[in-house]
């Protein structure tokens, strides 16, 4: 089931368990499955004046992995078993982000957000108001290129650097997670990402929610979380009104279940 995907910490104790990346020839792991049909993402129109904030510094190097995390378990594995990590990624996004905001809120959620640099560019109050919310930030790129596994060490650095600066400039935060366009990575990857202090994060259960399979398919699949799991949504690259009606169903089923939400 291999298909293209997507167009468009509690602490330093829990990096102990990571794994020591092979230093090795470049290797690419393939893209996890359910894609999307859009390669790179371009901003439009003129970007607002920016809300600059003190750029964070620069954070320490930590050992480049030679797999991404896709288990809560594996990153942090003194969380409780119940706990589950709803990430959501392609922000953000003017309409749809201060809904999921909202919703997130509603339910006190913490949840992890993906961002994109030029998504971060246009819109950096956006990406303010989702720190202040206290939830987490992860680097999820410049430009959303798919076949970052396939760029050069120079273009792989850039779309990280570029998108870790920008998150830093609009938010004062530094991002402590990576997550590759489409689930691709290689061993460039891995090793751009641990230069910036940034750990690289999967998921397990995907809902296809970007491609728009309907609020019921998108509640069942998520439906499927049990602990230790990291789930994904989006609330960027186009229309998301099924994920935010997924969502106000699946998160309160969930936690009828005894399963608790946690931030990476």
């Amino acid at each position: 089931m291999m298909t293209r995907r997507r167009l468009l910490a509690l602490g330093a104790a829990g990096l102990g368990a990571l794994a020591v990346g092979d230093a090795g020839r470049e290797t690419t792991t393939p893209a996890r499955p359910l894609a999307r049909r859009r390669a790179v993402i371009r901003s439009t129109g003129t970007a607002p004046r920016q809300h600059r904030r003190v750029r964070p510094e620069p954070a320490a190097p930590v050992p480049a992995r030679a797999d991404a995390v896709h288990q809560l378990h594996d990153l942090f594995p003194t969380a409780p078993p119940n706990a589950i990590a709803l990430t959501i990624d392609d922000g953000p996004q003017p309409e749809w982000t201060p809904k999921m905001l909202d919703l997130l809120a509603e339910f006190d959620v913490k949840a992890t957000f993906s961002l994109i640099g030029i998504q971060v560019k246009q819109f950096p109050r956006l990406a303010e108001r989702i720190v202040q919310a206290g939830h987490q930030l992860c680097n999820h790129t410049m430009t959303h290129p798919l076949d970052i596994a396939s760029l050069s060490k120079r273009n792989v650095d850039r779309e990280i650097t570029e998108a870790h600066d920008r998150i830093g400039d609009a938010t004062g935060v530094a991002p402590k997670f990576f997550r590759s366009p489409g689930g691709a990575w290689s061993h460039t990857i891995y090793h751009s990402a641990a230069r910036h202090g940034m750990i690289p994060i999967d998921w397990d259960i995907d809902p296809r929610d970007w491609a728009r399979p309907g609020t019921g398919h998108i509640k069942r699949a998520m439906l499927k979380a049990k602990g230790g799991d990291i789930l994904l949504c989006h609330d960027g690259g186009g229309d998301r009104s099924e994920t935010i009606k997924a969502l106000r169903k699946v998160i309160p089923e969930l936690k009828k279940r005894g399963l608790t939400f946690v931030a990476l």
